[in-house]
């Protein structure tokens, strides 16, 4: 038997395998085609303070080994996530990792204090690639001293597990890691969405309305590794691989480079049941290589001197 397991903090998950946000719903919507406990954990979908409608439509895109989207963090607010959504989660026999956005570093801090006392929430992770409105819109995860404060305060608001989920349209993602790790950071996330856009031809109009979309999808894999790659010789907490990952050797690959657990993202939109065969994928692997646990394949990459 091939131990699986990942440690993060005071976070153990039973298997690397995580459904990504934005991906999975509030972590019911796949029920029909597989097990959700069949997952080391669920990153819910984006939580904000108050519901969000989210940019107008289109804002779905599929474009060559990818997809553009611009969701806009279409949500039901903090009030309606508690009543109504994380109530539909027990019993599942996995982690749930709730994703949470805000405007400010004080409605970060305000969002994790709602949800710190309940039992169902194991884990935060925060999408900082939101525009901080105080300083004339710049993403928090764009500087690093923003990166720090955000990650601070949440950190000062909570004894749980804090993953950072960093951008890549940035030029030293090292140095966002560093700063998130100096906030109080647990885990770095890494990649969400590169900017992109898409073009009608016939219409001359962008292809989704709001014109830069992010993208994601197999295009991006290559992205995402050298990402995590880099963010691995920048700090030394576990990283969690995103990007492309449709197959179980794409995740094989984000453990070779550093990454101690992986999150399965737009693939799910193409094949719903794929973390069963990723999953199935990953433990062949580690038996056919005489890897007993998971843990000694991360980071093991070979550089030829």
């Amino acid at each position: 038997m091939v131990d699986l397991s990942v440690q993060i903090k005071n976070l153990t998950l039973k298997n690397p395998l995580l459904a990504a946000s934005g991906c999975f719903g509030y972590g019911t919507e796949y029920k029909g085609y597989f097990d959700p406990s069949l997952l080391g954990g669920i990153v819910t979908k984006t939580i904000t303070l108050l519901p969000r409608e989210g940019n107008p439509m289109p804002r779905i895109a599929e474009t060559p080994c990818g997809m553009l989207n611009s969701i806009g963090l279409a949500n039901v607010g903090i009030d309606r996530f508690l009543t109504e959504k994380l109530p539909l989660l027990e019993g599942l026999d996995t982690k749930v990792i709730v994703s949470v956005a805000g405007n400010t570093v004080q409605e970060y801090g305000e969002l994790v204090a709602r949800l710190e006392s309940h039992p169902r929430v194991d884990a935060f992770e925060l999408n900082i690639s939101c525009p901080n409105v105080k300083e004339g819109g710049i993403a928090f995860g764009q500087e690093p001293q923003m990166t720090f404060e955000v990650v601070r305060t949440v950190r000062e608001r909570t004894k749980k597990t804090v993953i950072v989920k960093l951008s890549p349209n940035v030029t030293h993602i090292g140095d966002l890691a560093m700063a998130a790790v100096e906030g109080g950071a647990d885990a770095i996330a890494l990649i969400n969405t590169v900017t992109g856009m898409a073009v009608d031809i016939e219409t001359r109009k962008p292809c989704i309305a709001r014109g830069i979309a992010g993208l994601s999808g197999p295009a991006i894999k290559p992205i995402a590794l050298a990402k995590v790659y880099e963010a691995r010789k920048a700090v030394q907490v576990p990283l969690i691989g995103i990007g492309g990952i449709v197959r179980w050797q794409d995740a094989i690959e984000f453990f070779i480079v550093g990454a101690s657990a992986v999150q399965i993202g737009s693939g799910l939109f193409v094949e719903p049941d794929a973390p069963v065969s990723i999953l199935e994928g990953i433990r062949t692997y580690c038996e056919t290589k005489g890897i007993s646990r998971l843990n000694d394949l991360v980071g093991s990459l070979i550089m030829e001197e």
